[in-house]
Protein backbone atom coordinates (compact mmCIF):
# COMPACT_ATOMS: atom_id res chain seq x y z
CA UNK A 1 0.00 0.00 0.00
CA UNK A 2 1.46 3.40 -0.95
CA UNK A 3 1.33 6.65 0.82
CA UNK A 4 -0.45 8.20 -1.61
CA UNK A 5 -3.46 5.61 -0.61
CA UNK A 6 -3.03 6.14 3.18
CA UNK A 7 -2.55 9.66 3.55
CA UNK A 8 -5.24 11.04 0.27
CA UNK A 9 -8.73 9.95 2.48
CA UNK A 10 -7.30 10.95 5.51
CA UNK A 11 -6.66 14.22 3.28
CA UNK A 12 -10.19 13.83 2.41
CA UNK A 13 -11.89 13.41 5.41
CA UNK A 14 -10.01 16.56 7.17
CA UNK A 15 -10.79 18.48 4.08
CA UNK A 16 -14.56 17.61 4.33
CA UNK A 17 -14.45 18.13 8.30
CA UNK A 18 -13.16 21.74 7.91
CA UNK A 19 -15.74 22.48 5.16
CA UNK A 20 -18.45 21.27 7.69
CA UNK A 21 -17.16 23.20 10.52
CA UNK A 22 -17.27 26.64 8.16
CA UNK A 23 -20.53 25.85 6.72
CA UNK A 24 -21.95 25.34 10.30
CA UNK A 25 -20.24 28.80 11.60
CA UNK A 26 -21.52 30.57 8.32
CA UNK A 27 -24.93 29.31 8.35
CA UNK A 28 -25.32 29.62 11.86
CA UNK A 29 -24.21 33.01 12.05
CA UNK A 30 -22.26 31.74 15.83
CA UNK A 31 -20.09 34.07 17.56
CA UNK A 32 -16.67 33.65 18.25
CA UNK A 33 -17.57 32.50 21.84
CA UNK A 34 -19.62 29.30 20.78
CA UNK A 35 -17.79 28.24 17.87
CA UNK A 36 -14.96 30.12 16.48
CA UNK A 37 -14.05 29.38 12.52
CA UNK A 38 -12.11 26.92 11.45
CA UNK A 39 -9.51 29.77 10.35
CA UNK A 40 -9.38 31.80 13.38
CA UNK A 41 -8.80 28.48 15.77
CA UNK A 42 -5.77 28.06 13.23
CA UNK A 43 -4.18 31.28 14.08
CA UNK A 44 -4.57 31.38 17.24
CA UNK A 45 -2.89 27.43 17.17
CA UNK A 46 0.54 29.18 15.10
CA UNK A 47 0.42 31.88 17.26
CA UNK A 48 0.38 29.97 20.70
CA UNK A 49 3.11 28.01 19.65
CA UNK A 50 5.26 30.33 18.57
CA UNK A 51 4.85 32.65 21.56
CA UNK A 52 5.39 29.82 23.89
CA UNK A 53 2.24 29.44 25.72
CA UNK A 54 1.68 25.98 24.21
CA UNK A 55 4.30 23.71 24.57
CA UNK A 56 4.66 24.54 28.33
CA UNK A 57 1.40 22.59 28.72
CA UNK A 58 2.02 20.28 25.77
CA UNK A 59 5.48 19.29 27.08
CA UNK A 60 3.75 18.71 30.39
CA UNK A 61 0.74 16.52 29.27
CA UNK A 62 3.09 14.45 27.31
CA UNK A 63 5.03 13.30 29.93
CA UNK A 64 2.03 12.47 32.44
CA UNK A 65 0.57 10.22 29.22
CA UNK A 66 3.92 8.54 28.54
CA UNK A 67 4.70 7.51 32.41
CA UNK A 68 1.38 6.67 33.14
CA UNK A 69 0.72 4.58 29.83
CA UNK A 70 4.36 2.90 30.23
CA UNK A 71 3.60 2.26 34.06
CA UNK A 72 0.11 1.06 32.86
CA UNK A 73 0.49 -0.97 30.08
CA UNK A 74 3.69 -2.91 31.75
CA UNK A 75 1.73 -4.06 34.96
CA UNK A 76 -1.52 -4.96 32.48
CA UNK A 77 0.99 -7.10 30.63
CA UNK A 78 1.94 -8.99 33.69
CA UNK A 79 -1.32 -9.41 35.22
CA UNK A 80 -3.03 -10.48 32.19
CA UNK A 81 -0.49 -13.23 31.86
CA UNK A 82 -1.51 -14.14 35.06
CA UNK A 83 -5.47 -14.37 34.24
CA UNK A 84 -4.61 -16.22 31.40
CA UNK A 85 -2.71 -18.90 33.19
CA UNK A 86 -4.21 -19.20 36.62
CA UNK A 87 -8.00 -19.67 36.84
CA UNK A 88 -7.73 -19.02 40.42
CA UNK A 89 -6.30 -15.33 39.77
CA UNK A 90 -9.12 -14.44 37.31
CA UNK A 91 -11.21 -15.74 39.90
CA UNK A 92 -9.79 -13.46 42.74
CA UNK A 93 -8.90 -10.33 40.12
CA UNK A 94 -11.32 -9.40 37.43
CA UNK A 95 -14.42 -8.79 39.92
CA UNK A 96 -11.49 -5.59 40.71
CA UNK A 97 -10.41 -4.87 37.42
CA UNK A 98 -14.20 -4.68 36.25
CA UNK A 99 -15.40 -2.83 39.27
CA UNK A 100 -11.99 -0.39 38.21
CA UNK A 101 -13.36 0.52 34.88
CA UNK A 102 -17.01 0.69 35.47
CA UNK A 103 -15.67 3.69 38.43
CA UNK A 104 -15.60 6.65 36.47
CA UNK A 105 -12.30 8.60 36.37
CA UNK A 106 -13.73 12.07 37.06
CA UNK A 107 -14.35 10.68 40.23
CA UNK A 108 -11.07 8.94 40.90
CA UNK A 109 -9.29 11.71 40.11
CA UNK A 110 -10.31 14.37 43.14
CA UNK A 111 -9.71 11.28 45.46
CA UNK A 112 -6.12 10.62 44.27
CA UNK A 113 -5.39 14.13 44.17
CA UNK A 114 -6.01 14.49 47.78
CA UNK A 115 -4.42 11.35 48.57
CA UNK A 116 -1.46 11.68 46.93
CA UNK A 117 -0.95 15.89 46.68
CA UNK A 118 -1.16 17.65 43.30
CA UNK A 119 2.16 16.93 41.93
CA UNK A 120 2.81 14.44 38.93
CA UNK A 121 2.22 11.26 40.85
CA UNK A 122 -1.69 11.53 40.92
CA UNK A 123 -1.65 12.00 37.19
CA UNK A 124 0.45 9.41 36.22
CA UNK A 125 -2.13 7.18 38.91
CA UNK A 126 -4.75 7.80 36.93
CA UNK A 127 -3.39 7.31 33.51
CA UNK A 128 -2.49 4.32 34.99
CA UNK A 129 -5.14 3.00 36.04
CA UNK A 130 -6.91 3.96 32.83
CA UNK A 131 -4.67 2.16 30.61
CA UNK A 132 -4.42 -0.74 33.20
CA UNK A 133 -7.93 -2.83 32.39
CA UNK A 134 -8.04 -2.71 28.04
CA UNK A 135 -4.61 -3.84 27.77
CA UNK A 136 -4.88 -6.73 30.49
CA UNK A 137 -7.52 -7.88 29.13
CA UNK A 138 -6.47 -8.13 25.70
CA UNK A 139 -3.56 -9.73 26.96
CA UNK A 140 -5.97 -12.52 28.95
CA UNK A 141 -7.25 -12.96 25.57
CA UNK A 142 -4.37 -12.73 23.81
CA UNK A 143 -2.62 -15.76 25.86
CA UNK A 144 -5.85 -17.97 26.02
CA UNK A 145 -6.05 -17.74 22.38
CA UNK A 146 -2.48 -19.53 21.19
CA UNK A 147 -2.59 -22.42 19.73
CA UNK A 148 -2.32 -24.83 22.15
CA UNK A 149 -0.24 -27.10 19.38
CA UNK A 150 2.24 -24.83 19.72
CA UNK A 151 2.35 -25.22 23.29
CA UNK A 152 2.56 -29.13 22.91
CA UNK A 153 5.33 -28.70 20.62
CA UNK A 154 7.02 -26.84 22.85
CA UNK A 155 6.80 -29.43 25.97
CA UNK A 156 7.82 -32.26 23.30
CA UNK A 157 11.16 -30.02 22.38
CA UNK A 158 11.41 -29.72 26.49
CA UNK A 159 11.33 -25.85 26.43
CA UNK A 160 11.63 -24.17 29.66
CA UNK A 161 9.13 -21.82 30.72
CA UNK A 162 10.89 -18.59 29.88
CA UNK A 163 11.25 -19.93 26.07
CA UNK A 164 7.90 -20.94 25.97
CA UNK A 165 6.99 -17.29 27.22
CA UNK A 166 8.94 -15.32 24.77
CA UNK A 167 9.35 -17.71 21.58
CA UNK A 168 5.35 -18.82 21.64
CA UNK A 169 2.68 -17.53 23.75
CA UNK A 170 4.22 -13.41 23.68
CA UNK A 171 4.72 -13.60 19.66
CA UNK A 172 1.15 -15.14 19.57
CA UNK A 173 -0.64 -13.21 21.49
CA UNK A 174 1.51 -9.95 20.30
CA UNK A 175 -1.07 -8.39 18.14
CA UNK A 176 -3.92 -8.70 20.76
CA UNK A 177 -1.58 -7.09 23.39
CA UNK A 178 -1.17 -4.27 21.00
CA UNK A 179 -4.52 -4.08 19.50
CA UNK A 180 -5.03 -3.08 23.70
CA UNK A 181 -2.22 -0.48 23.94
CA UNK A 182 -3.72 1.12 20.55
CA UNK A 183 -7.03 1.49 22.69
CA UNK A 184 -5.07 2.46 25.91
CA UNK A 185 -2.74 5.22 24.93
CA UNK A 186 -5.49 7.06 23.45
CA UNK A 187 -7.71 6.57 26.90
CA UNK A 188 -4.05 7.58 28.63
CA UNK A 189 -4.75 11.05 26.67
CA UNK A 190 -7.85 11.06 28.64
CA UNK A 191 -7.06 10.24 31.85
CA UNK A 192 -4.19 13.29 31.84
CA UNK A 193 -6.71 15.33 31.34
CA UNK A 194 -8.71 14.71 33.79
CA UNK A 195 -6.02 14.49 36.23
CA UNK A 196 -5.11 17.66 35.19
CA UNK A 197 -8.55 19.64 35.86
CA UNK A 198 -8.86 17.93 39.03
CA UNK A 199 -5.30 19.69 40.28
CA UNK A 200 -2.51 20.87 38.39
CA UNK A 201 -0.75 23.80 37.59
CA UNK A 202 0.61 23.01 34.04
CA UNK A 203 -1.36 21.10 31.38
CA UNK A 204 -2.90 20.98 28.26
CA UNK A 205 -6.18 20.53 30.74
CA UNK A 206 -5.04 23.83 32.55
CA UNK A 207 -4.63 25.46 29.45
CA UNK A 208 -8.45 25.06 28.07
CA UNK A 209 -10.07 26.15 32.10
CA UNK A 210 -7.77 29.22 31.97
CA UNK A 211 -8.32 29.79 28.04
CA UNK A 212 -12.28 29.41 29.04
CA UNK A 213 -12.19 30.95 32.22
CA UNK A 214 -9.69 33.99 33.23
CA UNK A 215 -9.01 34.48 29.85
CA UNK A 216 -12.07 34.39 27.74
CA UNK A 217 -9.87 32.99 24.55
CA UNK A 218 -12.36 30.37 23.06
CA UNK A 219 -10.31 30.04 20.03
CA UNK A 220 -7.37 29.29 22.59
CA UNK A 221 -9.77 26.72 23.74
CA UNK A 222 -10.41 25.30 20.69
CA UNK A 223 -6.78 25.37 19.59
CA UNK A 224 -5.80 23.16 22.89
CA UNK A 225 -8.50 21.19 22.12
CA UNK A 226 -7.12 20.37 18.54
CA UNK A 227 -3.00 20.17 19.98
CA UNK A 228 -4.84 17.03 22.49
CA UNK A 229 -6.20 15.12 19.23
CA UNK A 230 -2.83 15.43 17.60
CA UNK A 231 -1.09 14.23 20.63
CA UNK A 232 -2.89 11.35 21.05
CA UNK A 233 -3.85 10.78 17.23
CA UNK A 234 0.36 10.62 17.03
CA UNK A 235 0.82 8.48 20.05
CA UNK A 236 -1.49 6.01 18.50
CA UNK A 237 0.45 6.02 14.82
CA UNK A 238 2.61 5.47 17.02
CA UNK A 239 1.87 2.31 18.56
CA UNK A 240 1.06 1.07 15.24
CA UNK A 241 3.98 1.50 13.88
CA UNK A 242 4.98 -0.19 16.64
CA UNK A 243 3.02 -3.06 16.17
CA UNK A 244 4.19 -3.56 12.77
CA UNK A 245 7.51 -3.77 13.37
CA UNK A 246 7.63 -6.27 16.48
CA UNK A 247 5.01 -8.43 14.79
CA UNK A 248 6.54 -8.43 11.51
CA UNK A 249 10.05 -8.97 13.86
CA UNK A 250 8.24 -12.25 15.44
CA UNK A 251 7.15 -13.75 12.53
Amino acid sequence: MSWRSTLLPVAAAAAVFLVGWKLIVVVGNYPTFILPSPELVAQRFVRAWSDGTMWPHASATLIEICLGFVVGAGLAVGVGYLLARSRLSERLLSPYIVAAQATPVLVLAPLLVLWLGTGLLPRIVICALIVFSPVAVATMVGIRSVDRRLLEMGRSFRATPRQVLTKLELPAALPQILGGMRVGVTLAVIGAIVGEWAGADRGLGVLINLARGSLFDYPLMFATLATIALIALTLYVVVVLVERALVGAWR
